[in-house]
C-alpha cells in the first residue's frame, strides 16, 4: 500500500523489562519518517472489571472499571513517551497509539499485529533462568510463535550467570572402583549419598530379541 505507515506494536505490563521494549519502539519508530507505535496493555477481565498491575509494585493488584484501566494505561503511554523525548530530543515519533486488551497476552499482541499489519512486534522478557523465565518469559516466546512479523525481544544488559560448576571425581571413589574392578563405585563416604546402583545386563533380556526390554538386577 502506498504511504503505508511502518507500524511497531509494543507490549507494555508496567514493568522494567517492559519499559525498555517500549523506549525501543520509540526509538525504532523514531527512524521512519511515517510511524505507528502501538502501545498494548493486557489485562484480565473480571466482568465489568480488570485485575491490573500496580506500577510499582507487580505483586500487588488492583481492581478497577474497564474505562479506569484505560485511562491509566494512557497516562503511562503519556509518561512513557515524554521520558523517551527527553533523552531523544528533536527525534520524535509520528503517530504514539494507546491500546488495552484483554485476557491472553501472546494471542491479543499478535491479533493486533495481524489487523494493523504491523511490520515489526517488540516484546520484553527479563532474559532469566529457571521459573521465572518459564513464568515471566513464557508470553514473549508465545508471541515469537505467533505473530504475523518480525519479533524483537527486548532484554536488559545483565553479567552472564555462572555455569555450574562441575567437581572432578572423587579420588578415594576412583580408588574404590579400580581396586574392585567395577565392584564398588563409591568410596564409604558417597556411598550412602547415591544409594542402591542398579546394573543392567544384556543376558537380563527376558529374550533374544534385543529390541525386549532389559530386566533389572540390583
Amino acid at each position: 500500500m502506498a504511504n503505508k505507515p511502518y507500524i511497531i506494536v509494543v507490549g507494555a505490563d508496567f514493568s522494567d523489562a517492559s519499559e525498555l521494549a517500549v523506549q525501543k519502539a520509540f526509538e525504532l519508530g523514531a527512524q521512519q519518517p511515517n510511524a505507528e507505535v502501538h502501545l498494548v496493555n493486557v489485562v484480565q477481565t473480571y466482568g465489568p472489571q480488570v485485575a491490573y498491575e500496580m506500577p510499582v509494585d507487580s505483586s500487588a493488584l488492583s481492581v478497577l472499571t474497564i474505562a479506569e484501566a484505560g485511562k491509566r494505561f494512557r497516562r503511562y503511554v503519556d509518561d512513557a513517551y515524554a521520558r523517551y523525548t527527553k533523552d531523544h530530543a528533536g527525534q520524535p515519533v509520528a503517530r504514539v497509539i494507546a491500546h488495552v486488551r484483554f485476557d491472553a497476552i501472546a494471542e491479543e499482541l499478535a491479533q493486533l499485529a495481524a489487523d494493523l499489519e504491523a511490520d515489526l512486534v517488540v516484546v520484553g522478557t527479563h532474559g532469566r533462568r529457571g521459573l521465572s523465565r518459564a513464568l515471566l518469559g513464557s508470553s514473549a516466546e508465545a508471541t515469537v510463535r505467533l505473530a504475523p512479523c518480525p519479533v524483537l525481544v527486548v532484554r536488559p544488559k545483565a553479567v552472564p550467570e555462572a555455569p555450574p560448576r562441575i567437581e572432578p571425581p572423587c579420588p578415594r571413589c576412583v580408588d574404590a572402583r579400580r581396586a574392585s574392578g567395577g565392584a564398588e563405585m563409591w568410596c564409604e563416604q558417597h556411598r550412602e549419598r547415591h544409594g542402591q546402583r542398579h546394573t543392567y545386563h544384556q543376558g537380563d533380556r527376558v529374550s533374544s530379541d534385543p529390541e525386549m526390554p532389559l530386566l533389572m538386577r540390583q
